[in-house]
């Protein structure tokens, strides 16, 4: 498809606040017109930060939207934003799609999909949030303008993984950060998990990535594995993290294929090229209907991602988590 610039304000927003932009267009759209007359669609992808999952989410619904303008004779327009993780950076970002007149805005990650949400009340632009692994405790249920599709993450499957890999694990480290809302839920879950099996739990947290390694560092000589949810914080900080641990022999159980990609040794989930294309087809069909479901999308997933460097640095044969998944997938460690 043909590649466009977006408009003038978009840009100048992303040069004073210092974001990365990726424009990418199919066709264009006048912003002087709405969509239902000239049959063109603005949407804003706004990803809460920069990494490997989020951005492959992003791709995927551009790559859809793409697919289904051509498939559809429609133009479809897009600007992809990147809200640093920071809440006031993505508040701005949110101000500045609506007063440019977005069709819709698509947020990838839970901080992103409730700024958006909040920012969009007056409006009521349509929300259409990806990877959203809790809704209702993020408070993104019951709202006429939102809806989205969720990847939560199946903690029993994933502390089953670690199980069978060593059966003797007597301590699991719980690593996680506090300002992910995401975190909570399935570190309840765990902990009534690994309660019911007998086995003890120790909490380390960190709200940054120095935090994060210093959390880690502090639990060495004191746990058997470490278990991560979804939790995007932990993901920034796994390119640090994963060596240390890989070094102290102790495996990493995390939320996203992301994590595995970049050093913890395995996961189980969604396909997070299918949930992109998912959450694109759902923005698609609330455009084209002018209706927002009430309901959110549940992607679930029984993939299991391991990593082989870190498998073969901690003596694990990746075949005890062949059958405990509907399918194995097997990645190297990358920088990305």
């Amino acid at each position: 498809m043909k590649q466009n610039t977006m408009m003038k304000k978009t840009l100048a927003l992303a040069l004073a606040l210092g974001m990365p932009l990726a424009l990418t267009a199919c066709g264009s759209a006048d912003s002087g017109e709405s969509a239902e007359a000239d049959g063109a669609y603005k949407v804003a992808v706004v990803r809460q930060l920069d990494h490997a999952s989020m951005n492959e989410i992003r791709d995927a619904i551009t790559a859809e939207l793409d697919a289904k303008a051509a498939e559809l004779g429609i133009a479809i327009t897009y600007g992809d934003f990147n809200g640093n993780n920071d809440p006031s950076t993505l508040s701005q970002i949110g101000a500045q799609i609506v007063a440019d007149g977005y069709d819709a805005i698509i947020p990838i990650g839970t901080t992103a999909a409730q700024q958006m949400a909040a920012t969009a009340q007056a409006t009521e632009t349509p929300v259409i949030y990806g990877t959203v692994s809790y809704p209702e405790t993020a408070g993104l249920t019951g709202i006429s303008y939102v809806t989205g599709t969720s990847d939560a993450l199946n903690v029993e499957l994933l502390l089953d993984m670690m199980l069978a890999q060593n059966p003797e694990v007597e301590t699991v480290g719980l690593l996680y950060s506090t300002s992910e809302v995401n975190s909570a839920p399935a570190i309840e879950t765990a902990k009534a998990y690994l309660d019911s099996k007998g086995i003890s739990y120790l909490d380390k947290t960190g709200n940054t990535t120095d935090e994060i390694v210093a959390a880690v560092n502090s639990m060495l000589d004191q746990v058997d594995a470490v278990f991560t949810p979804t939790d995007n914080v932990v993901m920034n900080a796994e390119l640090a993290i994963a060596p240390i641990l890989t070094e102290a022999g102790i495996p990493h159980y995390a939320g996203a294929d992301s994590f595995v990609r970049n050093g913890a040794l395995a996961t189980c989930g969604v396909n997070y090229t299918d949930l992109g294309t998912q959450t694109a087809d759902l923005a698609l069909e609330v455009l084209q209907s002018g209706q927002v479901p009430t309901d959110f999308v549940t992607v679930s997933g029984d993939i299991i991602t391991v990593n082989l460097d870190t498998a073969a640095a901690l003596g694990v044969d990746t075949e005890v988590f062949s059958s405990l998944g509907s399918s194995m997938v097997e990645v190297h460690t990358t920088q990305e």
